[in-house]
């Protein structure tokens, strides 16, 4: 039937006999491309013949263990990190915010005590703070007494401010600069003002050795700290951050105590991160509330997510367009909320599989800071004129600030593949022609040889397929014994 027509066009026209196919074998050791195969197959002598099988097993082995071994270096997806100095004509210069280290006025605060403890409450949230118990009753009694006291309102309007009495002198490249371009940003430190928070193309510096001149004048008999809290220094705080990102005083911020001149050299600093598996960032993360990414603007919109659906409002301190908290919130429910995600690690930075991982791409800025006493007798004499203060006043609130570029140039430090797809192929390709004299072309010869002997091999068992039966008939063993034998010999 049409079984026995497939079966014997199989015979014909697929299958050829063992003689071809030998020739065939014969044909494709002399041909390939593989060296030393020819040789085995050729030499008269059998020892020769066992030489050069034992010379391409060898070689063959090697390679293997070769690629291998590329393969697993690939696979620990190793980097290297470079560095480049790279020299500009124009370099854009950072944002810089300014704090006063005492917070609050003096004549606004009746109960300065109180007013600490609940600013260190709502600033927990950027910086870990740790409330003694034994100001618990006292801060129980001021909140059921002052239900409708907002602590935002209060730190903006009796907070540091920053007008002509306080910043005495601004100039920015030759240019004079005044309080109206400092925008209003809250940190843990209360009111505090950035500096080129636009990032205006103006902002851009021509000449190294020049930059950001200020004068502060920190006003201690108006403004006050609690020692008892440990409040006791003087003077004005700053950290210079890039103009997308917001200010972080926790470890970077930098100290200007009163009496002193600091001189500040920034370098600029950028960092290119790998994608995971290479490297720790990850390039799809957006944020809803910062235009460009940060493992700190990351962190503050985690913890307003949680802190929202916890408590149902949400901080001021924090990003989000949520009902804001009030104070018994605040003392109730996101105090402890904050030092739940602390404790369970519900918002982590660092690696690719934390709530915040590394950003791709960041920019830092290192800054070299000297100080010196400000001013000598003259210019003591001249600023006690000028503002009609005595002298000892000028030593203990006066505050110089420069800041500038150490040079016009910047760093990039770049982390990349130590091992990319076009070389391992490349090592692979030296190792196979290295030991084996093999290439592409020796490959593709190679699956063609071993795909004909399994279309052959597929062939032969489906041609058996029909037979296979019956052999395991006992009653139809005896007829067909011959039969099997012969068709057996002629296989």
């Amino acid at each position: 039937g049409i079984w026995e027509k497939t079966r014997l066009c199989l015979i014909k026209k697929l299958l050829p006999d063992w003689e071809d196919r030998r020739k065939y074998h014969e044909e494709f050791a002399s041909s390939t491309s593989f060296h030393g195969v020819h040789n085995i197959v050729h030499r008269q002598s059998k020892a020769r013949k066992a030489l050069w099988l034992l010379v391409v097993a060898g070689c063959l082995a090697t390679a293997v263990w070769q690629i291998c071994s590329r393969f697993i270096y690939y696979f620990s997806w190793p980097t290297t990190t470079t560095m480049v100095v790279q020299y500009v004509e124009k370099v854009k210069f950072p944002a810089v915010t300014f704090c006063n280290l005492n917070r609050f006025q003096a004549h606004a605060v009746s109960n300065q005590k109180i007013i600490f403890l609940i600013w260190n409450i709502v600033s927990a949230i950027l910086q870990k703070f740790a409330m003694e118990d034994k100001y618990s009753q006292e801060l129980n009694d001021f909140l059921l007494g002052n239900q409708n006291f907002s602590i935002k309102d209060f730190t903006r309007k009796n907070g540091f401010y920053l007008n002509s009495s306080t910043l005495l002198e601004c100039d920015f490249f030759g240019k004079p600069c005044y309080p109206q371009d400092f925008e209003h940003v809250f940190t843990e430190y209360g009111n505090c003002f950035t500096f080129n928070h636009n990032d205006l193309s103006a902002r851009r510096v021509s000449l190294s050795g020049r930059g950001l001149h200020l004068l502060f004048d920190v006003q201690q008999d108006k403004f006050t700290d609690e020692p008892a809290l440990g409040f006791t220094d003087a003077g004005i705080t700053f950290v210079v951050h890039s103009p997308e990102e917001l200010p972080r005083f926790d470890g970077l911020g930098l100290l200007t105590p009163v009496g002193t001149h600091a001189q500040v050299a920034i370098r600029q600093l950028k960092s290119i991160i790998q994608e995971y598996p290479w490297g720790e960032c990850k390039p799809d993360i957006k944020l809803q509330y910062h235009k460009m990414y940060s493992t700190n603007g990351c962190l503050l919109e985690c913890k307003a997510r949680y802190i929202q659906d916890w408590c149902g409002c949400l901080p001021f301190i924090l990003p989000g367009n949520g009902t804001e908290c009030d104070l018994l919130k605040f003392y109730k429910c996101v105090y402890p909320a904050v030092y739940n995600i602390e404790i369970k690690g519900l918002c982590t930075v660092g690696t690719h599989n934390s709530t915040c991982p590394a950003p791709c791409e960041e920019t830092d800025y290192p800054t070299t800071v000297t100080y010196s006493n400000f001013g000598g007798e003259k210019a003591i004499k001249y600023f006690s004129t000028k503002l009609k203060k005595s002298s000892e006043y000028i030593r203990q609130n006066l505050v110089r600030i420069e800041i500038k570029y150490h040079d016009l140039s910047y760093k990039i430090t770049q982390q990349q593949k130590a091992l990319t797809i076009s070389e391992l192929l490349a090592d692979v390709g030296g190792q196979l022609g290295l030991f084996c004299g093999a290439s592409m072309i020796t490959i593709i010869e190679l699956l063609e040889y071993i795909f004909t002997n399994f279309c052959w091999m597929c062939i032969f068992l489906l041609l058996k397929a029909p037979e296979m039966p019956q052999w395991n008939n006992p009653s139809q063993n005896q007829p067909t014994q011959k039969g099997k034998k012969r068709g057996i010999q002629e296989c």
